[in-house]
């Protein structure tokens, strides 16, 4: 390619705050109001008194089923030898008893609480010692914590996802969540004795703005994969090695390693990796030590998991190379 193309092309592609504007603007698209038929019980409020609740109609969305049973399969892997079953995640965690058990196994740790509760009192005295150290473990910002004693013991769902997804991304646990899941809900209030009620959609998984590109974009989504591209092979050519589809050719890892090595310039030793897997379980090693060595070079930890990129998924992929470009795009 012509220098003043590839010129052109990184030209072309959108800055980090444009892409995550883009992303922020499709999550944001105004919703059209739906009509909700308030239970007799949930109008028994006080003056100003305010009153949140899930749209039934968004309970059976699909994403959101199977989020909580991605969520409720990790839990009983991860309990697997506790004697618990989790069926429902509202039921079944409100308590904290359930809670304390999985992160104990994650944090590796004993808590200091009752192994058994029965009064309301004691559960939550029990759930506010476990969310205290959830929270200090996983050092969400206070403005950021979407849970609390009061709403998880309430059996908020909303809560109580949140929780579960901060901490299944805390713990890298082996589970792909399912991208931008969202749940109406319908806030109520009563005001000089009359009920005002409105819907706002709150976010449980997160739309970045590579969902935004795949979805709504493609012809910007192709000037990014061009200038990936470009990137990588400007590095990779150096070791006669050239790039043409994203998603198979790093799916082993060895380009991903190779090139950090290339980034950071240094040698990267044989036997920390595979030249050549023959199986999945290499791949995922290859890409896994990638990681660690994007690490080494200040990177934070890919949000995509190993398995993603090894199964050649594309959005995955380039979350992990535009990562990349960002940092040294700059580099010769």
């Amino acid at each position: 390619m012509p220098y003043w193309q590839t010129l052109m092309t990184l030209r072309a592609l959108p800055t980090v705050s444009e892409l995550q504007e883009e992303g922020m603007n499709a999550i944001n698209l105004p919703l059209s109001p739906t009509q909700y038929e308030l239970d007799p019980e949930d109008t028994m409020l006080e003056e100003n008194e305010v009153r949140t609740m899930v749209d039934p109609n968004s309970k059976n969305d699909q994403k959101l089923q199977e989020l909580q049973k991605v969520l409720i399969d990790w839990i009983n892997d991860v309990l697997v030898g506790e004697r618990i079953i989790v069926k429902d995640l509202a039921e079944d965690l409100y308590d904290g008893q359930v809670l304390q058990k999985l992160f104990e196994k994650l944090e590796g740790e004993k808590l200091n609480v009752a192994e058994v509760t029965q009064s309301e009192i004691a559960q939550k005295q029990k759930l506010q010692t476990v969310l205290e150290r959830i929270n200090d473990s996983i050092k969400v910002s206070a403005r950021s914590i979407k849970w609390n004693v009061d709403s998880v013991h309430a059996k908020s769902i909303v809560a109580i996802l949140h929780l579960l997804v901060a901490l299944s991304q805390h713990f890298r646990a082996p589970i792909r969540l399912p991208d931008h899941v969202s749940i109406q809900v319908v806030v109520v209030q009563k005001r000089e004795g009359i009920l005002q009620s409105r819907q706002i959609q709150e976010e449980i998984t997160e739309r970045d703005a590579f969902d935004t590109l795949f979805d709504h974009a493609p012809d910007k989504l192709n000037v990014v994969k061009k200038t990936l591209i470009t990137f990588v092979n400007k590095h990779l050519n150096k070791l006669n090695l050239e790039v043409a589809e994203l998603d198979t050719q790093f799916a082993d890892g060895v380009y991903l390693v190779l090139l950090m090595g290339l980034l950071e310039g240094y040698f990267v030793p044989l036997y920390n990796f595979f030249l050549t897997p023959e199986n999945f379980e290499q791949q995922v090693h290859n890409v896994s030590f990638s990681f660690e060595l994007m690490q080494d070079g200040g990177l934070e930890r890919p949000k995509p998991r190993p398995e993603d990129i090894v199964n050649c998924d594309l959005k995955s992929t380039l979350r992990v190379l535009y990562n990349l470009f960002t940092r040294y795009r700059n580099v010769e």
